[in-house]
């Protein structure tokens, strides 16, 4: 090949190389709905995103099963969960399928200490990454905890999806917020489960994000025009309810108190009831306890309350919540009434899509005036215009464009430097120099 050719040849490399790096920086840079591009980048580099979890997987649908369901459709999901234990002498992985998601269970003899907790747990996972070949995977927190048994573990990128402050729960570990610290310093992305939890940890990490509860609109539609359950058609109307974990969250005597106050009213409660004594809920005649019931079921008992309502205490464990039931609710068009929780009050509450009430008096007014906006046409449009923004499909979009932006600038952007002869010592951003590629000044 002579000179010429040889000079055209690499030029001609050069310029594919421009063009592909080209391609993907738009879509990182230039802030479009990105997802399916993103895709092509990603799929080579992420096969697995292996979750760690405080929360059963078959408790309660919440955040993290709506996004992993979603991360499912495209990579290999695997949920590990806190052991259960048994009387048998026995150190086990359970593995069950649900769908697309793998969840895997420490199964240890009732017993065993915390330290060995630890040690048996990192024992089985690191048998389960090295029989079934899992490389190339995000490790995706819910609880700092896991830290104890995942140190060894070498993940592509490290997620910590931050939906609770759960250092203010009852129960909470005494170390836990030692290990948060530890998870913010290892993690490439920070995810929080509402706006007031971001202002709360923004300073804790440079590449953090706020992503406040979701809602499958279409799901909770579904129960509207449906008959009522056989274990709710005798209550009468009208009907304020709730569903959700019953726990110290809940105001106990704020709800004892607007049961007595308005026995006209009655008090649907639907969820398990965790962490606090059954005995300690007030009983009322126009109070009904239907227990726990399955995700598929809640629209249809939703469907048949006149009133939504979300009495949470003001404490520590409700100070940086972002309620999913709040969406959820609005979704079946009922009226919402809460207690002054910051991430119902913004948006909800200034938006007037939501009453706000604190005391046995304000929530009787509501309970009146919710009545009279469930035929509110006005009320009801302006619902409809905010669940068009708000679903878990278009924050996961928006994650997982995140996620790939963040891959890039971790594992991607220092090859093509490379490739690009840039060199990044000296540049005071190598991203400047790509961007300035992108827009075709290189």
């Amino acid at each position: 090949m002579n000179q010429r050719n040889k000079k055209n040849t690499i030029n001609q490399t050069q310029y594919n190389q421009n063009e592909s790096l080209k391609y993907q920086l738009n879509s990182t840079i230039t802030g479009n709905h990105i997802i399916n591009r993103f895709d092509k980048i990603t799929e080579k580099q992420i096969s697995n995103v292996l979750c760690f979890s405080h929360l059963r997987w078959n408790f309660v649908f919440q955040r993290p099963q709506h996004l992993l369901t979603r991360w499912a459709k495209d990579v290999n999901v695997y949920y590990f969960e806190e052991p259960e234990f048994t009387d048998q002498d026995t150190i086990s992985l359970k593995e069950v399928k649900d769908g697309k998601v793998t969840i895997l269970t420490p199964i240890l003899k009732l017993g065993t200490s915390e330290k060995e907790v630890s040690k048996y747990s990192e024992i089985l996972l690191l048998k389960f990454i090295k029989i079934n070949q899992i490389k190339d995977f995000i490790a995706w927190y819910y609880t700092p905890m896991a830290l104890t048994f995942t140190s060894n573990i070498k993940p592509t990128l490290t997620i910590y999806d931050c939906m609770d402050e759960l250092s203010g729960f009852k129960g909470a570990h005494p170390n836990l917020t030692k290990y948060e610290m530890a998870l913010m310093n290892i993690s490439d992305v920070v995810f929080t489960g509402g706006h007031h939890l971001f202002e709360h940890k923004k300073h804790l990490h440079k590449n953090i994000y706020p992503f406040p509860s979701s809602i499958d609109q279409e799901h909770f539609e579904s129960g509207i025009g449906l008959p009522d359950p056989k274990d709710q058609k005798h209550i009468p109307h009208p009907r304020a309810g709730f569903f959700g974990v019953i726990d110290e969250r809940l105001d106990i005597d704020l709800l004892d108190k607007i049961a007595r106050n308005m026995p006209d009213f009655h008090f649907i409660m639907i969820g398990p009831v965790i962490k606090i004594d059954p005995e300690t809920l007030p009983r009322h005649a126009n109070i009904h306890y239907l227990g726990q019931k399955k995700y598929e079921e809640l629209p249809i008992y939703l469907a048949n309350w006149d009133v939504a309502i979300l009495p949470f205490a003001k404490n520590e464990s409700t100070k940086f919540i972002s309620p999913t039931k709040t969406p959820e609710y609005l979704a079946a068009g009922k009226p919402v009434i809460s207690t002054s929780i910051h991430d119902v009050v913004k948006p909800y509450g200034e938006s007037n899509l939501v009453q706000i009430a604190d005391t046995e008096d304000e929530f009787a007014q509501a309970l009146q005036n919710a009545l009279v906006q469930s035929k509110d046409i006005a009320w009801q449009l302006k619902v409809t215009n905010m669940l068009k923004t708000n679903s878990w499909d278009i924050t996961y979009d928006k994650m997982r464009t995140i996620v790939g932006k963040s891959l890039m600038q971790k594992d991607k952007i220092e090859d093509d430097l490379f490739q690009l002869n840039l060199d990044p010592k000296n540049n005071n951003s190598g991203l400047r120099e790509l961007k300035n590629l992108s827009n075709g000044t290189i």
